[in-house]
């Protein structure tokens, strides 16, 4: 059996301050315009509610309403569920009038990019026409045309590397861990090369 070792790149008080840093750039990014937060399940909901937190305290504005979507593709092991990326429509989303705000499509971790993209279009078929988007990690291999507009943090790992983003309610604390199977534990070098935040590379 292959062996598999887990390091903490990130933990709450870090990623507590990555959000903050997102919710800035949402700030200059939509520009005082009302928007609503679409979370794709799971974890993309908790996150949307802690971004919610910061951009309120921030802009001051009112907290922005959060909707739910449920679209799968991998599992957290990154083992291929659904090959034509599952998406279970919502009669909640399908009864507003989309196309009257801007939306920001909230989720953990993009990676190829088929989940993003498969909700956009979604969105956009429901009459949304302006959609912007906001993932916590991007790990820099995407394969799909779409790209997230706000960014927390860039991590560029091996391609058998798993990036695990711990959201409660679903884990006990906010971090994100890199699991690497039949390799070397990372050491604290490592982490500082694998963590690239978006101001170290602006």
């Amino acid at each position: 059996m292959t062996e598999a070792n887990t390091h903490c790149l990130y933990d709450a008080q870090e990623l507590d301050e990555v959000l903050a840093s997102m919710a800035r750039q949402l700030t200059v990014f939509l520009r005082g315009q009302a928007f609503a937060m679409v979370g794709i399940l799971r974890r993309g909901v908790p996150l949307a509610t802690m971004l919610q937190r910061h951009y309120s305290s921030q802009s001051g504005e009112p907290d922005p309403p959060i909707y739910e979507l449920k679209v799968q593709r991998y599992a957290d092991d990154l083992n291929l569920l659904h090959p034509g990326t599952a998406l279970t429509e919502s009669s909640e989303l399908a009864a507003l009038d989309l196309a009257a705000a801007p939306l920001l499509v909230v989720d953990d971790v993009l990676y190829e990019g088929h989940s993003l993209l498969r909700s956009c279009a979604y969105l956009a078929q429901l009459g949304a026409r302006r959609v912007h988007t906001a993932v916590l990690v991007d790990r820099c291999v995407r394969t799909q045309p779409i790209q997230a507009d706000v960014v927390g943090i860039r991590l560029q790992v091996a391609p058998g590397d798993i990036v695990e983003c711990h959201v409660p309610p679903y884990e006990a604390d906010l971090r994100i861990e890199i699991v690497r199977h039949g390799q070397h534990r990372p050491s604290p070098e490592d982490s500082l090369l694998l963590r690239t935040s978006l101001s170290d590379s602006s």
